[in-house]
């Protein structure tokens, strides 16, 4: 647009009539591109393009909600810019000291886990106290299940990378997990 706000000055610079089939690089003395050349590719990981890693993740001191995402983040492979939706591109996570787990606000007395018998209004309200005293890898599992997508890779693959302790040993010394920070996860 000109300063007087009229489009004089636009000069239109390709001209579609003209297109010749994909072999005619050449017309009229000037270089044109075959029309697929001009396209972008979309990638799309293979099995032979994904590398698994192990990380390890202390859980002590860190918000649950926070800590989950991250962790859903990593097993899903979203941190990788070969990300592919359809394919298990993430890696192997362990949570350490998951008895040592926060939460913000009240939900310590507030929050509840909830279940179903099958039979008619047998509902089960578990606290979160209670849960976390008893079987404290079940929250942070739970969490991070519930941030992984609903599908049949999310059943039956990436809920397997997932590998939670309640305290600060883990058996999988010999896949020599490297250490992960979340700063943004830590309880202020």
């Amino acid at each position: 647009m000109d300063c007087d706000g009229s489009y004089n000055s636009l000069v239109l610079l390709h001209d579609f009539s003209r297109l010749r089939p994909l072999g005619a690089h050449l017309s009229s003395g000037r270089l044109r591109l075959p029309l697929q050349d001009a396209r972008m590719k979309t990638y799309s990981a293979t099995p032979k393009d994904i590398d698994r890693q192990w990380y390890i993740v202390d859980a002590e001191g860190m918000v649950l909600g926070r800590l989950a995402s991250e962790v859903a983040k990593i097993i899903r492979g979203k941190h990788k810019p070969m990300f592919t939706p359809h394919m298990d591109t993430g890696d192997f996570v362990i949570v350490i000291n998951a008895s040592k787990v926060q939460v913000t606000g009240r939900k310590a007395e507030q929050k509840t886990y909830f279940s179903h018998t099958g039979y008619m209004g047998h509902e089960k309200h578990t606290p979160y106290a209670s849960v976390l005293a008893s079987h404290p890898e079940r929250v942070i599992e739970k969490a991070v299940y519930g941030m992984l997508p609903k599908t049949a890779l999310g059943r039956q693959v990436l809920r397997r990378k997932l590998r939670v302790y309640p305290g600060g040993e883990h058996p999988h010394v010999a896949q020599t997990p490297s250490k992960l920070l979340f700063p943004n996860a830590e309880a202020k």
